[in-house]
């Protein structure tokens, strides 16, 4: 299931998702590693983001195999708009 917003825009489009989630996986990074990266992925984008939540993310999504659809449910609980 897609999510759009009211605009149909999608706010986390699979392409962009997919490309994190490349990353994610390759780099070999620890969860505050990724925590950092979700949380710059999210800021570039316009979203502010707690140091708190994009670790708990990056640990649930670590445990998941970083899902491109879980990837976006996390994003969408976490991204708060700036």
């Amino acid at each position: 299931m897609v999510m759009e917003s009211l605009t149909g825009v999608e706010k986390f489009p699979v392409a962009d998702l997919t490309g994190l989630r490349e990353e994610l996986l390759h780099a070999n990074l620890d969860s505050w590693q990724a925590a950092d990266v979700i949380s710059n992925y999210l800021v570039t984008r316009g979203y502010g983001v707690s140091a708190t939540g994009a670790r708990s993310s990056a640990s649930r999504l670590e445990s998941t195999g970083y899902s491109v659809e879980r990837m976006r449910e996390e994003f969408e609980k976490l991204a708060m708009v700036a």
